[in-house]
């Protein structure tokens, strides 16, 4: 890419000083036709820049997808790696070693939730990968929302505040029910909890509010995590982005949470918004109507 962008400039700087020869020997040749000669070169450099603009903004877009891309290849590749490492130890320990039957269920748990981890990022990359090439239909069928909020919190829930541990406080209003595809409203609420709890600090509790106004239904996510600045509000929804530079960031993810999120709530005719938290972190609220 580096390297195709050295030969468009190159083609530039040339057809330019192409332009502006060819623009003088007219001239001298033929001084009076200076005016219409300047006219229509001006014409000509105005499309030429205009052109030359937008390959440039195309060419720059295509580096920065790529470059997502690959991030996105080594994240997922981390993500991974990861669960499946502590699977195989904890496996490995049960295997080896004599443990009581409290431990080999404890680590029977703890590899129960890796594998549970693993089952969201693949659902979400298949999601993803369907909602692109708009071969997923939504399929809509009338279902109990606080029933589904209630099941995908308690399966997130952390008790215990240890390190790097959160805590999840739930209001859910009981029997709201709604229509709509309950796989994909599915994703939307776990992408939208594990985003609270990854981006908090530990032991930091994570807000969920599921309840109904003006036959409205409202669902809202709050964190006191890092926030999210005005001018990423406006980006976070797009496919491969982060919060962050890839320098800085040390969260997890693959960028595909919140554009599965917002693709799947404007298929509902659902709307949602982030909001600063006080006194730290975000609030992610999303509005049935």
């Amino acid at each position: 890419m580096r390297r195709s962008l050295v030969i468009f400039y190159a083609l530039l700087i040339y057809a330019m000083a192409e332009l502006v020869w060819w623009g003088y020997m007219l001239v001298h040749l033929q001084p009076r036709r200076f005016a219409m000669i300047m006219g229509e070169g001006s014409m000509f450099v105005l499309v030429f820049a205009v052109g030359a603009y937008y390959m440039h903004t195309s060419m720059k877009k295509e580096r920065k997808l790529i470059e997502q891309k690959r991030n996105f290849l080594l994240s997922v590749t981390h993500e991974l790696k990861s669960p499946l490492a502590s699977i195989k130890i904890l496996l490995q320990t049960i295997q080896k070693r004599d443990l009581s039957k409290a431990q080999i269920l404890d680590f029977i748990d703890k590899s129960l939730l890796d594998v549970e981890r693993l089952d969201d990022m693949v659902e979400n990359m298949l999601l993803a990968a369907k909602i692109e090439n708009s071969s997923y239909t939504f399929p809509k069928a009338q279902f109990n929302l606080s029933a589904l909020v209630d099941s995908i919190v308690n399966r997130l829930q952390i008790t215990k505040c240890d390190c790097n541990q959160q805590i999840i406080n739930a209001e859910i209003e009981p029997k709201i029910e709604i229509t709509g595809d309950k796989f994909a409203l599915t994703s939307v609420v776990t992408n939208l909890v594990e985003n609270a709890v990854k981006y908090s600090k530990p032991c930091t509790a994570v807000e969920v509010k599921l309840f109904s106004k003006n036959d409205r239904i409202f669902l809202q996510v709050a964190d006191h995590g890092i926030g999210i600045s005005d001018s990423e509000k406006t980006r976070i929804f797009d496919k491969f982005y982060r919060v962050g530079s890839e320098d800085t960031r040390n969260t997890k993810g693959t960028g595909l949470g919140l554009y599965i999120v917002k693709e799947v709530l404007d298929k509902h005719q659902a709307s949602i918004r982030v909001k600063d938290n006080r006194p730290s972190g975000s609030v992610f609220e999303v509005v049935f109507a």
